[in-house]
């Protein structure tokens, strides 16, 4: 009889290869068995905090990118400083231990400034601050001389039409929300060209300026003629809305040598920790390694790709190894639309089941308060839970929707993504200005991202189960 029962016994075990066969398994779990699964990493996160803040790892993330900035500089799309990036960040990231890396080839918009300037004639000489936007056309070599007309929206811009033709548009649109006001930035010049302008230059989108231009990226239409366009800085904006204002003749000569080449190869970068028990499944942080062609792009985005890089680092020296790969991308390109990060995309969505969760941080590494996230209710309530987790350092709160031009594309189908959460009163004082430079970073507050970066990506790559989706 006891033979029998194990022969049975025996011919079971093929359906259940590779799955436990304890009795509760063949359930679904409750949410109250998850956060004791959750409450179960509290010594593991209390580990990372306490070596990303207090440990020797302290201010790594900061000084590891104060040399890549300093010795690298801005990093355009199509550039060689952006070329020895990617080379200085493969090296490093082999020096620092990490499994798998390699660079994934993509094809990248490669544009150049070239030198520009703007000179008010009239009323009197002035010289106006100005920084080309991405993708600009030149003005003829001897530049363009015209008169200005200024106007605070597109409406306006419609309705004094006839006004506009044969003259360079002057946008003196006030700031509001970065998201609302950057259509001024990227369709300027396609509205001024509309009611036949010769030029537009858009009062930087920016809440706070100390005579600084900052630029960005801009489109045109196909069926709409191409004109040369520049951001300007806050302050002239507004004097020659103010000069208007009193029918004040403005006269300006703008002179901008853009020019736009063929695509120019170039890479995202990428780096893991294999997953012990299910390394075909994915969590994946990531931060965008090219910048504008100003300042040293240092938070935008050189934080986020650097403390992505150093979750990485902690859980290695912490000798921890989750069940699910953590890989890191360092996206190219992403200041042209995310085309480094769409590529990466089409290369890898057959495998979209098993991207666990997409994460990226591109919005600074100021003081954190928490994630922004975008995922069903489930799995929100999940990720609440994990960031108890960090309650020794204050970092708890969940926000809706999780932002990042990188990993739109697999948040649009499906896959749950996470964004870092942090004081931004200040970003947009520097955002693609010559002011994105290390003296914006502060070490302690990149510590403290690391840390929630790395609880965060770790607790989701270790749990037994996906997020739910």
């Amino acid at each position: 009889m006891k033979y029998a029962f194990l022969v049975f016994f025996m011919n079971l075990l093929p359906q259940y290869a590779g799955k436990s066969l304890r009795r509760y398994d063949s359930y679904p779990k409750t949410f109250e068995d998850i956060k004791n699964e959750i409450a179960g990493y509290t010594d593991i996160a209390k580990a990372i905090i306490d070596l990303a803040v207090h440990g020797k790892a302290q201010n790594r993330s900061y000084e590891r990118l104060a040399v890549f900035a300093d010795s690298i500089g801005p990093r355009l799309s199509g550039s060689k400083n952006l070329d020895a990036a990617i080379k200085y960040m493969f090296s490093a990231l082999q020096e620092d231990g990490l499994e798998n890396v390699h660079l994934e080839p993509v094809k990248v918009p490669h544009w150049e400034r070239g030198e520009e300037f703007a000179m008010m004639l009239e009323p009197r000489n002035h010289s106006i601050a100005i920084l080309g936007l991405g993708s600009s056309v030149a003005t003829p070599p001897e530049g363009i001389t015209a008169e200005v007309i200024v106007v605070s929206s597109f409406e306006e811009l419609h309705k004094r039409a006839q006004e506009a033709k044969g003259k360079i548009v002057v946008y003196n649109e006030p700031f509001i929300s970065y998201g609302e006001t950057v259509r001024y930035r990227s369709q300027g010049a396609v509205e001024a060209a509309k009611v036949g302008a010769v030029a537009s230059l858009i009062r930087s989108i920016a809440s706070f300026s100390i005579h600084s231009p900052h630029t960005g990226w801009q489109n045109y239409q196909p069926d709409v003629p191409r004109i040369p366009t520049a951001c300007i800085s806050v302050e002239d904006a507004e004097m020659m809305s103010r000069m208007s204002f009193r029918g004040t003749k403005i006269v300006v000569h703008l002179k901008m040598g853009a020019k736009t080449y063929p695509d120019s190869p170039s890479f995202n970068t990428v780096a893991e920790i294999v997953g012990s028990k299910y390394p075909e499944q994915i969590v994946l942080v990531s931060g965008h390694l090219d910048s504008w062609d100003v300042g040293q792009g240092a938070m935008d985005d050189g934080g986020g790709a650097f403390i992505s890089w150093e979750a990485l680092s902690l859980i290695k020296d912490l000798g921890l190894r989750p069940k699910r790969t953590l890989r890191l991308v360092l996206w190219t390109a992403e200041e042209q639309g995310g085309i480094g990060a769409e590529q990466y995309y089409q290369l890898h969505k057959e495998n979209i089941s098993n991207f666990d969760i997409v994460m990226e941080s591109d919005e600074g590494t100021f003081k954190p308060s928490g994630l922004g996230f975008t995922g069903n209710a489930k799995a929100r309530d999940i990720v609440k839970e994990i960031m108890t987790l960090l309650q020794p350092i204050n970092v708890t709160d969940v926000y809706n929707d999780a932002d990042g031009t990188d990993i739109d594309y697999w948040m649009r189908d499906g896959v749950p993504g996470a964004s870092l959460r942090d004081d931004l009163s200040k970003y947009f004082w520097f955002h693609h200005s010559q002011g994105d430079t290390m003296t914006v970073q502060d070490p302690n507050q990149m510590n403290l991202c690391a840390a929630v970066w790395t609880v965060v990506s770790y607790v989701i790559a270790d749990m037994e189960e996906m997020l739910p989706r």
